[in-house]
């Protein structure tokens, strides 16, 4: 077996050289792509191993001339630049593997081995113009490189794939990943609360109706599986669908057909799935809440998103990448001090990826300078441990008393619109707080509330209440 390896740092060639050695191949060492092209045309090697940045350039982009001269040699990337574009443009050359550094040595000699066994048994993925820029997942940690690898993975597939992770995570990001550097990316991707649906009107939401199926049917509704077609249909929070929605759901992905509600006909899906849920669905299926057979279905390709505090390496990453967002958007252009972006990382942040954005968006509004230190983080810091610890149970009679004094004096609501006016102001952070409990679901929350469902939806129009931003990614 005859490696070329194709690396610039003489300690990590040497570990890579040995390890290949023990599992005996003869290892030809080089650190230029010059080297590296003039010994393809010399001899044939069984495998290729190269590092991406080099002295003379990019081992990635000038893979079209290794493949001109050995069209059938395996390729094992390795790469310092841990991203997702990395990955992608490494997947998309048709390498056997891509390992991001650091590496586990004993994995990457197992798999060249194995490549060059494979060599010439399989035929090289088409080199496609990826778009680079923009990618929706940043981060370099070891945790988030297995998340990238698992992306890569199912790129040029449709297999369905389900993406497990808390609340705040970036799950949808995934799912838009996927999407976005895959086979569909022409297609349209379509999002589904599963959550925030009723019960009686999900099957409809998602597989449409027909003219007359039910009371208020009137007319045809194409739903979100037929939207999705040629595209992706991402169903998020799918542990907490309904049971009979499970149900049309597994038939639909068994058959690869669905029906709309009342009609007759069955109509071909052409949609690639993939499902989230911030649930652990085994024990959901032990209580008989989901479907053992569903979850067989969805569990095809499992990407587990790491929490935040699993990867404290990628926070002062993110804090850099949200500032500039928050640039991008109108607000200030701001930094932080390293002391501050270590304050950062040394935070629990129990809402994730999320609770950090918000908190980075919040902390640019009221920066009074472009550089953030220390002294401007830990203010708002204790605002937010404040607010996670403060008491869940009911004001009493004379903080009410007290906040509705304090509401007149600064509504100052006109004569005869007092009670209309007070109404709407202590509706709308009563309902936001509901809807916030119930994940955006309104049957739940006019159940809680103790009002008719109908009732709940006409006042949330009425004061311009979206229940999809309080439902849970």
């Amino acid at each position: 077996m005859e490696v070329l390896l194709v690396e610039d740092d003489p300690s990590i060639a040497l570990v890579i050289d040995a390890a290949l050695v023990a599992e005996g191949a003869n290892v030809t060492h080089v650190e230029t792509l010059a080297e590296r092209d003039r010994l393809l045309q010399q001899q044939r090697f069984s495998a290729l191993v190269t590092d991406v940045m080099l002295p003379d350039g990019d081992g990635i982009e000038t893979l079209g001339v290794v493949r001109t001269l050995c069209p059938e040699m395996p390729i094992v990337i390795l790469s310092a630049q841990n991203t997702l574009d990395t990955a992608v443009r490494a997947t998309d050359t048709g390498a056997f593997e891509y390992f991001p550094k650091p590496f586990d040595i004993d994995e990457l000699a197992r798999t060249v081995c194995q490549a060059a066994g494979n060599a010439g048994g399989g035929d090289a993925l088409e080199d496609e113009d990826i778009v680079e820029d923009g990618l929706p997942l940043v981060g370099r940690s070891p945790a988030m490189q297995s998340v990238f690898r698992m992306i890569t993975r199912v790129l040029r597939n449709d297999l369905t794939v389900l993406i497990l992770g808390e609340s705040g995570t970036g799950k949808e990001l995934v799912a838009e990943a996927i999407h976005q550097l895959g086979n569909r990316r022409a297609g349209p991707f379509i999002a589904v609360n599963t959550a925030a649906i009723p019960a009686e009107l999900i099957e409809s939401e998602l597989f449409g109706h027909e003219k007359g199926a039910f009371t208020g049917a009137v007319a045809r509704h194409v739903g979100k599986f037929e939207q999705a077609a040629g595209g992706t249909l991402f169903l998020d929070e799918i542990g907490d669908m309904p049971m009979q929605a499970q149900t049309r759901l597994l038939r639909a992905l068994q058959s690869g057909t669905i029906r709309r509600v009342g009609g007759q006909e069955d109509i071909r899906l052409d949609v690639r799935i993939v499902a989230a849920t911030n649930k652990s669905l085994e024990p959901e299926i032990a209580a008989g809440r989901f479907r053992e057979d569903l979850f067989y279905r969805l569990n095809v390709v499992p990407i587990h998103m790491p929490p935040l505090r699993e990867r404290r390496d990628d926070i002062e990453v993110l804090a850099r990448h949200f500032l500039q967002q928050a640039a991008s958007e109108g607000l200030p252009r701001r930094q932080l001090t390293p002391a501050a972006s270590r304050l950062l990382g040394e935070q629990a942040w129990p809402g994730n990826v999320r609770e950090l954005k918000n908190f980075i968006y919040r902390l640019t509004l009221l920066a009074r300078e472009d550089m953030i230190d220390v002294e401007v983080v830990v203010p708002l810091l204790r605002q937010a441990a404040s607010a996670e610890t403060a008491p869940e149970g009911d004001p009493d009679r004379s903080d009410i008393e007290a906040a509705i004094v304090q509401w007149l004096e600064s509504a100052q609501p006109a004569s005869g619109t007092i009670y209309a006016s007070a109404l709407a102001a202590l509706e709308r952070p009563l309902f936001a707080s509901i809807l916030r409990q119930t994940a955006g679901n309104q049957l739940r929350a006019a159940q809680a509330l103790g009002i008719n469902r109908n009732t709940l939806r006409k006042r949330l129009s009425e004061l311009a209440l979206d229940p999809e931003e309080f439902a849970r990614r």
